[in-house]
């Protein structure tokens, strides 16, 4: 798999952007499962969501990590971090955001329960719409569990 930063690294100025954008959507074309392998529903959301930012394998290290004002988290090591146990309901929270109160700043994560619930919303109403965006949620955290070290 092809490190999508070096697209990164030589553009400059006002095309720097321009760049990133390209890098990130060459990263996620590039970070396909192996032949024979279908993805399951949390890489296949993991690809559309996170990648750019976590990168390919959610080390935070993805293609626009250098227009992020703080850098994404490792999601390779949330259990290592807790004990050795993944921290499933503070992920599930994290994703979601709508019930998270910042400790300090502005979030630069996109409330994913928030743009989830809009498009699920207007697919499916709005009480199947709001199921739909928890199931999300829930298997995208099942993959990042998937991702520990």
């Amino acid at each position: 798999m092809p490190d999508c930063r070096h697209s990164l690294t030589r553009a400059a100025g006002p095309n720097r952007r321009s760049a990133a954008r390209r890098a990130a959507l060459l990263c996620v074309l590039l970070s396909s499962p192996a032949q024979g392998q279908e993805p399951t529903n949390g890489e296949i959301e993991y690809r559309n969501s996170c990648i750019a930012c976590h990168g390919p394998k959610g080390e935070g290290n993805g293609p626009l990590v250098d227009e992020l004002m703080k850098r994404p988290a490792d999601l390779t090591i949330l259990a290592q971090k807790n004990g050795g146990l993944f921290p499933y309901n503070r992920v599930y929270a994290v994703i979601d955001g709508r019930s998270l109160i910042p400790r300090h700043g502005d979030r630069e994560m996109p409330i994913w329960g928030t743009q989830f619930l809009e498009e699920n919303v207007e697919k499916y109403g709005p009480d199947a719409g709001e199921i739909v965006t928890q199931e999300r949620i829930h298997e995208l955290a099942n993959y990042l569990e998937s991702l520990q070290k």
